[in-house]
């Protein structure tokens, strides 16, 4: 059990699921209550087929194109902080992204189920974390039921979202939305750096 925990609190650092509910209430604000459903459920299974495509056979993937996860490191860092930084200046979400969103699929998949929720952090963690060298079977498979747990936990807090909003509002919305925007932007450059110190061996 103890050996778990630490996998959990990686998974929900990761994919955020606290950080993911002001991207929700200002990625649906156009939509009505039954739509808002479809979307959170949409996005979910979305992001959760991306992040078990990247437990099975993400590590394949990288090592038959010859990149090394210390690369996808540094490339998933750079991502997430330039999402970071859209989050922590505007309005909680880049204008462009927000206009992309039109239709309850669009919105769902994008910005939701990528790159909020499956964001490139949670992707690294779905490979690092089911490593074929370093983890048997039964030790992938309880870490991938980890990550649909948060993935869980995730759904629940985008359907409590309208209640949520009512409570904090747009300005605690915004607040909240800036606030997780500057964490992941210490975690992407945490990711970055770990991923020069990996592939310089430093």
């Amino acid at each position: 059990m103890s050996e778990l925990i630490p996998i959990f609190i990686f998974f929900f650092a990761v994919i955020d699921p606290i950080g993911s509910v002001p991207v929700f209430i200002a990625t649906t604000s156009g939509f009505d209550a039954k739509a808002k459903r479809h979307i959170a459920y949409k996005a979910i299974i979305a992001a959760a087929g991306i992040l078990l495509f990247f437990t099975i056979a993400g590590e394949y993937v990288l090592s038959a194109m010859g990149i090394p996860l210390s690369a996808f490191e540094i490339a998933g860092g750079i991502v997430l902080f330039l999402f970071a930084l859209t989050m922590i200046f505007g309005e909680g979400k880049a204008r462009s992204e927000l206009r992309m969103a039109k239709s309850v699929t669009e919105t769902a998949i994008f910005p939701l189920a990528v790159p909020s929720i499956a964001s490139p952090g949670a992707m690294l963690a779905a490979v690092m974390l089911t490593e074929n060298d370093r983890y048997t079977l039964v030790e992938q498979a309880t870490t991938t039921g980890i990550m649909l747990s948060v993935l869980g936990i995730t759904l629940i807090l985008l359907l409590a979202a309208a209640p949520i909003h009512k409570i904090i509002g747009n300005g605690g919305a915004n607040i909240v939305s800036r606030v997780m925007g500057l964490i992941l932007a210490s975690v992407a450059t945490a990711s970055i750096l770990e991923g020069i110190k990996t592939y310089f061996v430093l």
